[in-house]
């Protein structure tokens, strides 16, 4: 076995080892990037974009079939074999892009294969490759897991997020298990190019939304597009044609059953920390079998190891996985010695057009009494465009008047929560953000109205 020597060995060369990879040797450390899979980053290859493509493909599809409130007539006849051919054309070309700059990373830092810890710094790869380090970075992502009794009922027909975009054509029916952002997004892109998608899930909630006003607009408004079956329990069975009959409970015992071409697997992305032989580092692990870490360091414990992106599960999207890739190479290359750096303020997204964002501090039933809270659910630029307003909602402390939070569910809030995430990570306070200039009309002006409803409610 071939013994490699490095100061920094990186597990995974995706969004969050590439940009280890990047900040340790900048550092000037010896770096060793391992990478299994096909690379190209989960979110250029089955993740961010191919998901966005999809989702462009059924803007158009809806703007088209909403025409008709402005007098403008027509309607969409979807290529189901065109949609998918762009998506899987666009998706290989930013693929390419990502490998491009993978291969332009010198030989002697890469190698291919699967790697195992042997010891706390200690890896073995492919069972050919020794390679001792001072430090180590895990950075193998996250994968889908299908239960084993779905994946049985369902063979070929069930689809995960890293096997959906590979489909020829639109299926005619699709049963998405998950309500999550991810299932959501899926399930709303696929309605709206004219696939029958019902969405399942044992909890009640839909999008990730914790706020309850938020939660009831968005349930609203995309179950007018959706079948969901929400707080129910599930079965699949293959039929004679080859489709897939779901058979679903509620809560209140009733029952129902419909066949569909394809199942689609949505409930969740668990860190791809299996075959690491995590055992063997010596670490200590949470519950599902993740690292203990510092959010602040990316260190596991006392040890050299640090963990960012996918891999620690902690906030699961990709300038998160970057922001903590290079905290964690910048650490590993200048091992003991180790930076603290204060995360930025939470900021996520789903693409559900109208979109759902989460800013800050999520809501919380037990600081509701410190808080004041804003509210806006109108806009005269979304009635101008013929778009529902939807709401937006943001909390500040009742102490000093500091906006600390919101959720928004609306046309373009990934805007507008980029602006509200910027005022949170300055602490601002409302009065000041206030004296800011909103251009009329905008949609940004529902920030300043419900930023208005939170200056009453601070008193």
């Amino acid at each position: 076995m071939k013994t490699i020597s490095c100061d920094v060995a990186i597990i995974g060369a995706g969004s969050a080892g590439l940009a280890a990879h990047r900040a340790s040797a900048s550092a000037g450390a010896k770096t060793l990037l391992i990478e299994a899979g096909p690379g190209g980053t989960t979110c250029a290859r089955v993740g961010c974009m191919p998901s966005k493509l999809l989702l462009a493909a059924a803007r158009a599809a809806r703007d088209m079939r909403a025409a008709a409130a402005f007098g403008v007539q027509g309607k969409p006849r979807i290529d189901g074999r065109a949609v998918m051919a762009r998506v899987q054309r666009e998706r290989d070309h930013f693929v390419a892009a990502v490998l491009k700059d993978v291969a332009a990373i010198p030989a002697r830092e890469r190698l291919a294969g699967h790697a195992r810890f042997a010891g706390p710094t200690t890896l073995t790869v492919d069972d050919q490759s020794r390679v001792e380090a001072r430090a180590i970075v895990i950075a193998c992502g996250a994968r889908p897991t299908i239960p084993p009794e779905l994946a049985r009922a369902c063979g070929e027909r069930i689809l995960t997020h890293e096997t959906v975009f590979d489909l020829a054509d639109l299926p005619r029916s699709l049963a998405v298990i998950g309500a999550g952002p991810l299932g959501l997004e899926l399930a709303v892109a696929f309605a709206r190019l004219g696939v029958v998608t019902s969405v399942f899930d044992p909890k009640r909630s839909v999008g990730g939304a914790r706020d309850p006003k938020v939660q009831a607009k968005l349930r609203e408004a995309l179950g007018r597009e959706i079948d969901f079956h929400l707080g129910v329990s599930i079965e699949a069975k293959r039929n004679r044609a080859g489709d897939i009959a779901v058979s679903w409970t509620d809560e209140a015992g009733h029952k129902g059953r419909r066949v569909y071409q394809y199942v689609l697997d949505a409930a969740g992305r668990p860190p791809a920390l299996d075959g690491l032989d995590l055992n063997m580092a010596g670490l200590d692990l949470d519950p599902h079998g993740v690292p203990l870490f510092d959010p602040l360091t990316q260190r596991c414990g006392k040890s050299a190891i640090f963990i960012a992106g996918d891999a620690n599960n902690a906030r699961p999207v990709l300038h998160e996985a970057a922001a903590q890739g290079a905290l964690a190479g910048t650490n590993a290359a200048r091992f003991p010695k180790i930076e603290r750096r204060a995360q930025g303020v939470n900021l996520a997204v789903v693409f559900t057009d109208p979109d759902i964002a989460f800013v800050g501090e999520a809501f919380d039933p037990g600081k509701v009494n410190g808080w004041a809270i804003g509210c806006s659910d109108d806009n005269g630029r979304a009635r101008v465009d013929g778009r529902g307003a939807g709401i937006l909602r943001a909390w500040a402390r009742r102490a000093d008047g500091v906006i600390v939070g919101g959720e928004l569910f609306g046309p373009d809030a990934e805007h507008l929560a980029h602006l509200l995430a910027w005022v949170i990570q300055l602490g601002i306070r409302v009065d000041t953000v206030l004296d800011l200039p909103f251009y009329h009309p905008t949609l940004e002006e529902s920030l300043r109205t419900c930023l208005r409803d939170l200056r009453e409610k601070l008193g």
